[in-house]
């Protein structure tokens, strides 16, 4: 049965945002999904919904969330990453031998989550799947899944080969049953961590160029790129910009950047964008009047988007007000 387009809810102020995240590889309990509410339209407070249960599978760990409205208005989807490194074999090993499954949440109303579902959607010539997003595409009436992954030769079962990190992109229409895996970025070099807004029938790509710093004709290494294109699953998208978060003239800049992250400005100019300085501040805020700029400035305004700290790489979903009431009960006493 065909989908109905999801509700634009850019269209009108948002009551308040849902925060999914992770806390990081240094603690013990860093690699769980938790949420953080702001029960306002700005952006400026927000309170750890303890109430919820923080989200990993069984002895294992979960890494980037990415939370997706269901585009029939039947509750919520909750993309994350496989991977415990805390305790682990370290990032060389999850490089080549991780998992190469989706984890999967299911909810009705944001607070009891069904889950995880683990969805292998790459073969055994890839060594793990990172950080997956998905955007709904109203077309084709299905959503567009993408993520990272490196691959090897079907001669390297060992996975010894060089290899790169590529995203790749499937779809779906419920989150249980998925396509098969197709290259969707490949510049010849690792890239990662790609997240996709739509406006005025553009989709525009953000993605962290995850070369190392001092790489030949690499300047804007461990920054973000930017770039769009008509067709949300083409492979070939226009650039936009490049070395976003990288500072530009005067004005400073993180020492890198990824997990990208945006959304309309909360004052209803322009676009927001949150950038992970991973081992550094965290979450920063910028900040451009069009997705289509070539330059995104440090928001300048210290009261404008306020995040707290130790959020690793996650998501923002606006809400409306009955969701914001909804999730006040996950909140403790008293906030």
């Amino acid at each position: 049965m065909p989908q109905s387009a999801p509700r634009d809810h850019r269209a009108e102020r948002p009551a308040g945002h849902l925060f999914a995240y992770f806390a990081g590889e240094q603690r013990p309990d860093g690699e769980r999904i938790r949420f953080a509410l702001c029960d306002n339209p700005r952006l400026d407070r927000w309170t750890e919904l303890t109430g919820i249960p923080p989200l990993a599978p069984a002895g294992g760990g979960a890494r980037d969330p990415f939370l997706v409205r269901a585009a029939d208005g039947g509750g919520f989807h909750l993309l994350a990453t496989d991977l415990r490194i805390h305790g682990g074999q370290g990032w060389e090993h999850a490089v080549a031998h991780g998992s190469r499954d989706l984890l999967v949440w299911h909810s009705a109303d944001l607070r009891a989550w069904d889950g995880p579902h683990r969805v292998e959607v790459m073969p055994e010539q890839a060594g793990c799947v990172w950080a997956p997003e998905a955007v709904y595409d109203p077309e084709r009436e299905e959503y567009l899944v993408f993520w990272a992954s490196t691959v090897y030769p079907d001669d390297d079962p060992g996975h010894e080969t060089p290899s790169y990190q590529r995203m790749y992109c499937t779809t779906t229409k419920d989150f249980r049953t998925f396509g098969d895996p197709r290259v969707w970025v490949d510049n010849g070099y690792p890239v990662i961590d790609s997240t996709v807004v739509e406006h005025d029938g553009w989709f525009y790509r953000f993605t962290k160029d995850e070369r190392l710093p001092g790489t030949p004709d690499a300047p804007d290494a461990k920054f973000v790129f930017v770039e769009r294109s008509r067709d949300l699953s083409a492979t070939e998208y226009e650039p936009v910009a490049q070395g976003v978060g990288r500072g530009t003239g005067e004005l400073p800049g993180l020492a890198h950047a990824e997990g990208p992250i945006v959304l309309p400005a909360p004052d209803g100019r322009g676009w927001l964008l949150l950038l992970d300085e991973f081992l550094g501040r965290g979450y920063v805020p910028f900040r451009a009047d069009r997705l289509d700029s070539t330059v995104w400035l440090p928001v300048a305004d210290p009261e404008f988007c306020v995040l707290p700290p130790g959020l690793r790489h996650g998501s923002v979903l606006p809400l409306t007000e009955a969701e914001c009431a909804q999730l006040r009960g996950s909140a403790p006493a008293g906030t």
